[in-house]
């Protein structure tokens, strides 16, 4: 395994992507020259957006920083997608102390498939410890006024989607 320091994986199912996603990259990327958006294509989820729909999305809102944020997806181990990409380091968003006893669950077990791959938690802002994609999609098929919790993109799109389903 490389041992690149320039960049760092930022792993979830982003369904759909949040401003507090969105924060979490912004500042990843003050530390690491690159941070790959690993979109994962969690079979068991009943997720709203396909794999692809969220890579797309995610894309569009990083457009003028492309050669700075890579979006994929990813199935199987973490660990094995942060070696393909010569990362070491992977990111996680806590809103909350609540977050943290599932996280350094997840950093432990992470760790004991690859003593190299080090886990770097980041508490969101406080104006998006209260968001997460659950929250979205509760209010967003209603009608409900989103366009604080997401980028506009992301609004649109939950837009046509849930447009499409009534």
């Amino acid at each position: 395994m490389s041992n690149n320091k320039k960049s760092a994986v930022f792993p979830g199912s982003f369904d759909p992507f949040t401003n507090g996603h969105i924060d979490i990259v912004e500042r990843s990327l003050e530390i690491f020259e690159t941070v790959h958006v690993a979109v994962l294509e969690n079979l068991s989820k009943n997720a709203l957006f396909t794999p692809e729909e969220r890579v797309e999305l995610i894309e569009k809102i990083f457009k003028k920083r492309k050669q700075k944020v890579v979006v994929e997806t990813f199935s199987g181990l973490l660990v094995d997608y942060v070696k393909k990409v010569k990362s070491r380091v992977i990111i996680r968003g806590l809103r909350a102390i609540s977050d943290f006893d599932y996280e350094a669950q997840m950093a432990l077990m992470n760790r004991q498939l690859d003593h190299r791959v080090e886990t770097l938690f980041m508490m969101t802002r406080e104006e998006n410890s209260y968001i997460s994609s659950t929250l979205v999609k509760q209010v967003a098929p209603y009608g409900g006024d989103v366009s604080m919790l997401v980028h506009p993109i992301i609004a649109k799109a939950l837009q046509a989607k849930y447009s499409k389903k009534k």
